[in-house]
């Protein structure tokens, strides 16, 4: 029970995030979001998905440390191992540090 509630409070940090883009994150022709930020937490959503792993990031299940290398990436980090973050800090590193991720590059 508390996993479901963990799962649906970590997807509305994200959708809350999302709501929150400025209104300059409006789709271009191309349906990019503008903001640069927008747009990587969409990319970010569309891995973790599929991937099948948004269930398991909503409940801190993924050790980020295994996706991370500073040269290769695809998260372009040094992350120690058992680096289970929550997805509402990651959602905040796509808007503040897109450059972190491999899918956001544009």
């Amino acid at each position: 029970m508390l996993n479901k509630i963990a799962a649906g409070a970590g997807v509305a940090a994200l959708a809350v995030a999302m709501a929150a883009s400025p209104a300059s994150a409006a789709p271009k022709n191309d349906a990019r979001p503008v903001n640069d930020g927008a747009y990587c937490v969409q990319q970010g959503l569309g891995t973790l998905k599929s991937l099948g792993l948004l269930q398991a990031a909503a409940q801190r299940q993924i050790d980020y440390s295994t996706l991370a290398d500073p040269v290769t990436g695809p998260i372009f980090a040094d992350l120690p191992e058992g680096s289970n973050y929550s997805l509402g800090y990651v959602v905040k590193l796509h808007t503040t540090n897109p450059g972190l991720f491999a899918w956001c590059a544009r």
